[in-house]
């Protein structure tokens, strides 16, 4: 199997590794890269466990080939807290948004994605951030209302 280089940005950290030919982005960060935080789901892009940012916007990492990220920026959850926690990782612990922790990664990647593009969303436009992205413990709710806390600021950093 051939290898191919991959030159990158994971979460502001210029990386390096070399991929497989036909390599997913998602067992490529878990695997060759290390990071753990994007999740494999369903392995078919209807789940959302896997979700990334390439370049600011939201990815299926299992549906990405891991080459494709070359000369890009990819973030991932683990890549939130840069110090401190991000304001969402704090809202979802405050608002009780998260249970088996599953889904929490590509949550909070679609949640800061939609925050970075929208500081101030409505509620349906959360719904709409999310719903690539299953949940099958915590149910929406509460983590609707922690995207909604940090969008009006009701979350301390």
């Amino acid at each position: 199997m051939a290898k191919k280089p991959v030159n990158f940005t994971l979460n502001g950290q210029d990386r390096a590794a070399f991929a497989d030919d036909g390599q997913n982005l998602l067992e490529f960060l878990r695997r060759a890269v290390g990071d753990l935080s994007p999740k494999y789901g369903c392995g078919q892009g209807a789940c959302g466990a896997c979700t990334v940012l390439i370049d600011g916007e939201t990815q299926l990492s299992c549906l990405v080939l891991a080459e494709t990220v070359d000369g890009k920026a990819v973030r991932t959850a683990s890549g939130l807290a840069a110090g401190a926690l991000d304001p969402l990782q704090t809202a979802f612990m405050e608002h009780f948004s998260a249970q088996c922790g599953y889904c929490t990664p590509g949550m909070l990647i679609s949640a800061r994605a939609l925050l970075d593009h929208n500081p101030r969303p409505t509620r349906d436009e959360v719904i709409e951030a999310i719903s690539g992205n299953l949940c099958r413990c915590t149910g929406y709710e509460p983590i609707i209302s922690a995207i909604l806390a940090v969008a009006e600021g009701r979350v301390r950093a």
